[in-house]
């Protein structure tokens, strides 16, 4: 079983079972903005699997595509999944908020057209090059 949490402490959550591959650093605008980072760092996750011990009612969400909500920490603002309507079942969970580790590696690196022109991609993975140009948003 995996645990974590949001910043503050307050939304705690457990994840029976294992995250679903693979993880990737993500580069498009959204991830960027959401994370307040370089890229957003998810994987995708079985909606059924997560359960919230603590706080539950402190989430907050917000549409940020069509058919898309994307949930965070009301209390201190972390960012914990998207959920597409599309395909309700499944999460994009972000891995940042994770106490435990998911025994899993980063895979590849997504929308690499996107990414922020002061990060330097160096490591091996591979990269999946959609992605609007920085700056510009679709």
């Amino acid at each position: 079983m995996l645990k974590g949490s949001c910043a503050c402490g307050q939304v705690r959550y457990e994840i029976k079972g294992q995250l679903s591959g693979p993880i990737t650093y993500c580069h498009c605008w959204r991830c960027r903005k959401h994370s307040g980072s370089s890229f957003g760092t998810t994987a995708g996750l079985d909606a059924a699997a997560l359960t919230f011990v603590a706080g539950e009612d402190l989430l907050r969400s917000w549409q940020s595509s069509t058919g898309v909500q994307r949930f965070f920490a009301g209390c201190c603002g972390s960012p914990l999944y998207k959920r597409d309507e599309t395909d309700p079942d499944r999460l994009g969970f972000r891995l940042g908020t994770l106490d435990s580790d998911p025994g899993m590696k980063a895979g590849m690196h997504y929308h690499v057209g996107s990414k922020a022109p002061w990060v330097e991609i160096a490591d091996a993975l591979p990269r999946e090059a959609e992605g609007i140009p920085f700056g510009q948003r679709d």
